[in-house]
């Protein structure tokens, strides 16, 4: 006898619609090679479906992650690109990058040598990208410190410099200042290039591939478009498709007199005689809790309820009055075609990047058949 009960909240990840949108970004590079972002569980979308399907996907060179345990969940999943860890590494994880032989970037001739030392322990040669930073300021060598860090990492003999990367900070605020970040990066490529083999070289996140040119590079990052948002103004916006739906059941359905306060702190008290609803969701799911007294709804057959009062940690209550014939077991829908999650980072006071990576882990993800 199966005793499990049906999730009260959950996410629909619909993986064709994020291929679609990758071969998006793949035109709008011109074709160049693609390093899909798929950190933070892909944007909340769930990184191994999401991986496992973008692999077959002509041009993806590697898959973008955070850190080593992303790179791990890639490898056991089967995927056959290899992960890329865009930040900076710890000390004690290094080995474990060498003997994957996974993609990697370093800052400091510090982190170089050290991987010198473990590709040597092992007998090759290892390749890794070298972070110039450009002006995000967070990561990389500075421009002006190339033309003494090139001659010491030319004396790393078990280091093969494959490829260089930048980050842009302000590609959706400040044309001008992205602009001097691409010539900055150009001349820095350009220099690396008389002394290494750039196989790769790579600048552009999703803001930078839909707004700007950048002649010197040959890979792009695309991470929010894959997710069917696009970061700036651009035609190609109306192509993108809705990658996520976050779907809560109604767990409850009451009628209340007019006059009743509603949920922690007496924040909304009903003016006229309510049907209400309680979903099983709430902030500890990653609805945020600022979405409170915000004019935030969610969808119940088809008809927009109100939240009412404060989201709490799983429960979230809202006006089902327009919902006709509302009842236990409906399904709300949170985020999706009738609610992009644009709208809802919009009420929120945050981005959607913060709405998709806060999904929580309770959440379990369903791939739309």
């Amino acid at each position: 006898m199966n005793h499990e009960s049906p999730p009260r909240a959950w996410v629909e990840t619909d993986v064709e619609a994020v291929a679609h949108n990758l071969r998006v970004a793949r035109r709008l590079a011109g074709g160049a090679l693609q390093m899909p972002i798929v950190k933070a569980n892909a944007y909340g979308h769930g990184l191994e479906a999401v991986a496992r399907r973008l692999d077959a996907e002509e041009g993806v060179a590697f898959f973008g992650v955070a850190n080593v345990g992303e790179a791990r969940r890639l490898m056991q999943a089967g995927v056959e690109a290899p992960p890329f860890i865009l930040g900076p590494t710890f000390a004690a994880e290094r080995e474990e990058i060498v003997r994957h032989n996974w993609g990697c970037v370093v800052s400091s001739l510090a982190e170089a040598e050290h991987f010198d030392r473990l590709a040597a322990l092992s007998g090759r040669r290892f390749a890794l990208h070298l972070a110039l930073d450009t002006g995000m300021g967070r990561e990389g060598f500075l421009p002006e410190q190339l033309g003494c860090v090139i001659p010491q990492l030319k004396q790393l003999h078990h280091l093969r410099i494959e490829g260089a990367m930048s980050h842009f900070s302000s590609a959706d605020e400040d044309p001008a200042y992205t602009a001097e970040q691409i010539r900055l990066f150009g001349d820095c490529v350009r220099e690396l290039g008389l002394h290494f083999e750039l196989t790769y070289r790579h600048l552009g996140a999703s803001a930078g591939l839909m707004g700007f040119r950048i002649p010197e590079a040959n890979m792009t990052r695309p991470g929010i478009i894959l997710y069917g948002v696009a970061p700036v103004p651009s035609p190609a916006a109306a192509e993108l498709r809705t990658t996520l739906r976050l779907l809560s059941r109604v767990a409850l359905v009451r009628d209340l007199p007019a006059g009743r306060s509603i949920s922690y702190g007496r924040t909304y008290t009903t003016p006229v005689p309510t049907r209400v609803a309680t979903l099983g969701i709430g902030y500890a799911d990653g609805w945020p809790r600022h979405l409170s007294g915000r004019g935030a709804y969610v969808s119940i057959r088809g008809q927009r309820c109100p939240v009412l009062g404060r989201v709490t940690m799983d429960l979230l209550i809202v006006d089902a009055t327009a919902a006709t014939g509302v009842c236990e077991g409906d399904e709300a829908e949170l985020i999706g075609p009738e609610l992009p999650v644009q709208q809802v980072a919009e009420w929120a006071g945050g981005i959607p990047w913060e709405i998709f990576t806060g999904l929580g882990v309770r959440l379990p993800r369903i791939i739309k058949p």
